[in-house]
């Protein structure tokens, strides 16, 4: 009966030496160390083993079946260690496989597609599952494994960095103040008789939605809309005027800007996790990438006017 032996991987590698020398004198050469070294080492093994892992002939060693198989599990534990090494030396070590991503439709479309590009460009084994939401998805029950907020009051069960402060405004349709210049131009006084757009009810706890509800007339709210994405659009199309993001509105030649920045307004841009996912290689180095390439836009984000990020990577 075969003996069992709790075999080091230096006894695959000499199994598979000895094969590629076709006997004991090349593989002692190869190896450094004299003929009866490796001889005796070969001989502890096959005892131990119980079983022979060659067949010696006058022409060399030939693998026998036991043997064939510790030199195919040496040959593939190279392959495993040569990869290894190869990705530390063109510091590829990445993280694979797939990340879920909660955010919502407004900083989808104005601020992150872009930046998703250049994630899994820059990570070619990762995957990206975009789940759009408003309203905070159970990271705990793993709805979603990195959430994307614009918020001043994340969940206290998560953890993450706030990465950006978003501001906001009073903006108009620029066909409609045809002779503004700058907000100092108008009084916030002098546009609360006018037309408004305003966010739903499911965003009602946010300061500008709480900012129109006092102080603008209900019969002055003619549209009410869901998403800041909703908002925008119903600015830009004349329905009235409105508090948008910025580096929304910002961007649009079909806007103008109606009041200054009001901080009462702005809220914080999070990236959150939960707590037992943020030693996630995945989640970390998601999580690293987004706060450097948000970083890059951040004057735009918090009110300036410099221009997007071009979509390529640099």
């Amino acid at each position: 009966m075969a003996r069992q032996q709790n075999l080091d991987w230096d006894d695959f590698r000499l199994v598979k030496i000895i094969a590629e020398a076709n006997g004991l004198a090349g593989a002692a050469e190869r190896l450094g160390v004299n003929h009866s070294t490796v001889f005796r080492r070969l001989g502890q093994m096959e005892e131990n083993l119980g079983v022979k892992l060659f067949e010696r002939h006058r022409t060399g060693y030939v693998l026998t079946p036991a043997g064939e198989e510790m030199k195919a599990l040496a040959e593939q534990m190279d392959e495993n260690v040569t990869s290894f090494t190869r990705k530390l030396a063109g510091q590829a070590v990445a993280p694979a496989g797939e990340l879920r991503v909660t955010t919502n439709d407004t900083l989808l479309v104005h601020l992150l597609t872009p930046i998703f590009a250049r994630f899994i460009k820059a990570c070619p084994e990762m995957r990206l599952d975009v789940v759009l939401a408003n309203q905070a998805l159970n990271l705990s029950k793993r709805d979603a494994d990195v959430a994307i907020r614009a918020t001043d009051d994340p969940p206290e069960t998560l953890v993450g960095r706030r990465v950006a402060t978003i501001a906001w405004a009073i903006y108009g349709r620029a066909a409609d103040f045809p002779e503004m210049r700058k907000p100092e131009d108008v009084t916030l006084a002098d546009l609360f008789d006018r037309h408004w757009v305003a966010l739903g009810d499911n965003l009602a706890t946010l300061k500008v939605a709480r900012f129109v509800r006092d102080h603008v007339a209900p019969e002055n709210i003619v549209y009410k809309v869901n998403t800041v994405l909703g908002l925008a659009e119903a600015v830009e199309a004349g329905t009235g005027i409105g508090p948008l993001p910025c580096f929304i509105a910002n961007a649009s030649p079909n806007l103008v800007r109606l009041s200054d920045i009001n901080p009462d307004f702005q809220a914080g841009l999070w990236l959150l996790t939960h707590p037992d996912l943020r030693q996630s290689a995945r989640v970390r180095a998601f999580m690293d990438f987004m706060a450097a390439e948000i970083a890059k836009q951040r004057k735009r984000i918090e009110g300036g006017t410099g221009a997007p990020i071009p979509d390529q990577a640099e």
